[in-house]
């Protein structure tokens, strides 16, 4: 897959592609409907924002990314798409009415041949310009546009809110079978304390800044190490939380790996909650805990075994 960060002075080679358009955060099975709508068309491409729009105008919000910017273009990848087109969206994309984003980005800049976005999309400064208004657009400036209607499963519209309704309630297989494959959570593994070599549990840590958090506690995973000398699958657990044994601390992602030796420092790990086992507690010292962990590897590795 290739990638784009600019609208401006595109290699012509990039040109002519037939593309969904939309945030695309947790590239679930609406996002998926609205992609597939734009497979056939041409070369399939993706044209999304970073940061989220909703990261610029709720600064102070919460985080509610279900994926970063990484995750998302590794999933987008595994389902055929060719190119992507990651536009910044910085002050000049805010400042663009909803026909000058049409002209100048999609038609000029990008040279797109189709466009297909969902029936709730909308574009240009104040959100100006709608799904119906970018097909007015499309046959003004000459690209195609096709609207998908929203998905619903089960009776419940698909959507992100959902999703991270269901990972706030530690319903991982909720959430997956919204999502159409696991969440992940994925980037670099930075240094911790290192406790976990101590207590016979050595874990790769992973931020989650940014990220919405699924509830708490001890998870089931599957992983994936993405870069270095032992890249592959494995069965973990992982500790989702604050660790409130050692006092209060930013909460992070620490995954141990099954059958594992060696040094993950610095590479890139895809971490997908599978179940979730417990909420986080605090232990009355070092045996017990040792003792839960113990517990909590052996029960991840029967449901790992069945998954």
């Amino acid at each position: 897959m290739q990638t784009y960060t600019r609208w401006r002075d595109l290699p012509e080679a990039a040109r002519g592609a037939s593309v969904a358009m939309g945030n695309f955060d947790g590239v679930h099975l609406g996002h998926r409907s609205v992609i597939d709508r734009a497979r056939g068309l041409g070369p399939l491409g993706v044209i999304t924002f970073e940061p989220h729009p909703r990261e610029v105008f709720r600064p102070d919000a919460a985080p509610f990314r279900l994926m970063n910017a990484e995750a998302r273009a590794n999933r987008l990848q595994k389902i055929g798409v060719e190119r992507l087109f990651q536009l910044p969206f910085n002050a000049e994309l805010c400042g663009m009415s909803a026909e000058a984003f049409a002209r100048d980005v999609l038609a000029q800049g990008l040279g797109i041949a189709h466009v297909a976005v969902g029936r709730d999309f909308h574009f240009g400064q104040k959100r100006q310009g709608n799904a119906e208004t970018l097909q007015a657009f499309g046959a003004e400036f000459g690209f195609g546009v096709t609207i998908a209607p929203l998905l619903q499963l089960d009776g419940v519209e698909v959507s992100s809110t959902a999703i991270r309704s269901a990972l706030s309630e530690g319903r991982p297989r909720d959430a997956a079978a919204m999502l159409g494959h696991l969440h992940r959570i994925e980037g670099p593994v930075i240094h911790g304390e290192k406790r976990g070599r101590v207590l016979g549990f050595p874990t790769a840590n992973m931020s989650v800044s940014r990220l919405h958090l699924p509830r708490l506690g001890v998870y089931a995973v599957k992983v994936d190490v993405l870069t270095g000398p032992q890249a592959g699958s494995y069965m973990g657990a992982a500790s989702l939380g604050v660790r409130p044994m050692f006092g209060e601390n930013t909460p992070n992602l620490e995954t141990y790996l099954m059958d594992f030796k060696g040094d993950l420092y610095g590479q890139h790990l895809s971490v997908a909650l599978v179940e979730y086992l417990r909420p986080e507690r605090k232990f009355d010292g070092l045996p017990a805990l040792i003792d839960q962990m113990d517990a909590d590897v052996a029960q991840a590795r029967d449901i790992l075994a069945q998954a």
